[in-house]
């Protein structure tokens, strides 16, 4: 959302080299980021879990709003340009279409998060034929050859129904 960097006219703008940590995880310095330009990662636990490159998008916005240490690390993957806001909760308050968003952010990611714990949930109970057809198939390539060739022409794999 590119409206919020007209709501950072003003602050501090700080430059990121690539492979600069902006938020580490654990990490507890409170800043909210709005970046300007430039590509960054979301790692958790090493593992990339977004790719943020549009200007405007705000991240720390967890650790900040909930008091607590950041979940993510936050690397700069190309020169990141943002502002870096060090009063955030205070910032957030005196701009409640700011506010607004970032809530509508974090209902989204839940929503997504929701969903795909109870796609899990079904799989695990057996509910989704189709994430448990997968299974079955990567079961059977990690047998023999063989064995492997008589998944390829199960009547479920080529949409027959038996």
């Amino acid at each position: 959302m590119s409206d919020i960097l007209d709501y950072c006219k003003g602050r501090e703008a700080r430059s990121f080299k690539p492979g600069q940590v902006m938020i580490e995880e654990g990490g507890q310095d409170g800043n909210l980021f709005v970046l300007i330009e430039g590509q960054v990662e979301v790692l958790r636990k090493d593992t990339q879990v977004s790719y943020i490159d549009e200007p405007g998008s705000i991240f720390g916005e967890m650790a900040t709003l909930l008091d607590m240490p950041a979940s993510a690390t936050v690397k700069a993957l190309s020169g990141v340009k943002a502002y870096v806001i060090d009063d955030a909760i205070q910032f957030l308050g005196a701009n409640p279409e700011v506010a607004l968003y970032v809530a509508t952010l974090l209902a989204r990611r839940l929503y997504y998060t929701t969903t795909y714990l109870v796609d899990l949930q079904q799989q695990a109970e057996g509910k989704r034929e189709d994430l448990d057809l997968v299974d079955k198939i990567l079961a059977q390539l990690v047998e023999k050859p063989e064995d492997a060739r008589s998944v390829i022409t199960h009547p479920l794999v080529i949409g027959v129904n038996p």
